[in-house]
């Protein structure tokens, strides 16, 4: 996608920020910081830098974790 967007960064940014929002409604759970920088973080950061961090989002809590919390 860099490529693709290269001559296009605030393209790419509000393409990717358009799923980090439908990601965050379906995700509530997951860590907003995770999710950015999953979705939009990477496009900032050099490329050899985006292949060494990885950013993890927890699995959905369970059922009974979800009932606790609510």
């Amino acid at each position: 996608m860099r490529a693709e967007y290269a001559d296009a960064p605030v393209s790419l940014a509000l393409y990717l920020g358009a799923y980090l929002v439908q990601a965050a409604e379906d995700m509530p759970w997951a860590p907003a910081g995770a999710l950015h920088r999953r979705f939009i973080g990477w496009t900032r950061q050099p490329p050899e830098v985006q292949q060494r961090s990885a950013a993890t989002i927890p699995a959905e809590p369970d059922r009974h974790e979800r009932h606790q919390a609510g």
